[in-house]
């Protein structure tokens, strides 16, 4: 799992498009706020994404990116995000499993992907990090404010 303070991974994500995406393209430039879901068919991870899509501008001024990270995959992600409209990118992993790479991983006997929420500052390290299995308390937009507008 990833500690607050320490270097963030250079993730190898892919947005819906197929396009890389790279955390270090954001390193000077703004904040990278992740938002882990369980999975596109989990009602409660859907329902935090609503909520970051309401609230995008709050985030924006904030100088932080949001990007929504999907297991399933770049043909779920594709269509999934094609349904959302969302104003901010949906993103999977190109490779390995991208929750695992940051240690989320699956529970209850490996069926239960877990979710959660990372913000990464500008210099590259972990500010923020939540990982859980049930995805009610994944994501506390609250507490992401805070730590947005608290000083590294």
């Amino acid at each position: 799992m990833l500690e607050i303070s320490t270097a963030a991974p250079d993730l190898d994500l892919v947005d819906a498009a197929g396009t890389p995406v790279r955390l270090r393209d954001y390193h000077d430039r703004a904040h990278v706020l992740l938002y882990f879901m369980r999975a596109t068919t989990c009602p409660v991870c859907v329902r935090h994404v609503r909520d970051l899509a309401r609230h995008v501008d709050e985030f924006t001024a904030l100088d932080a990116r949001i990007l929504v990270v999907v297991p399933e995959g770049l043909p779920t992600a594709r269509s999934w995000a094609a349904g959302q409209r969302l104003p901010f990118p949906v993103v999977t992993g190109a490779g390995d499993s991208v929750h695992e790479a940051i240690g989320m991983r699956r529970a209850v006997f490996g069926t239960v992907q877990q979710s959660g929420t990372v913000v990464i500052d500008r210099a590259g390290l972990v500010r923020y990090v939540k990982s859980v299995t049930l995805p009610l308390s994944g994501y506390d937009r609250a507490a992401l404010l805070r730590v947005l507008t608290t000083p590294a």
